[in-house]
């Protein structure tokens, strides 16, 4: 396991950290990797809900998008071919 010393705590801040570990029965290195695990956790689940709006957005776009016609291409209409087909 790595070992991840701080220096230069702001005292405040260390006091807020020794309640909050007090309030939850921890120790202060137990309660900062909770801390650290959890934010790292909001921040994947951030990005895994950004990536879902963006599908969403593209799937929006492309529903909306115009359908391309084969005449566009210079490409026969498929109903002309088939009846031409069945005239044969």
């Amino acid at each position: 396991m790595a070992t991840l010393n701080l220096l230069h705590i702001p005292d405040d801040l260390y006091e807020r950290l020794q309640e909050l570990a007090q309030a939850e029965h921890r120790s202060i290195d137990d309660q900062v990797i909770t801390i650290l695990q959890n934010a790292l956790e909001t921040k994947t689940q951030q990005t895994e809900e950004e990536r879902r709006k963006n599908v969403l957005k593209l799937l929006e776009e492309s529903s909306s998008r115009r359908r391309l016609n084969p005449a566009d291409f210079g490409l026969p209409d498929s109903t002309e071919l088939i009846r031409e087909d069945r005239d044969r």
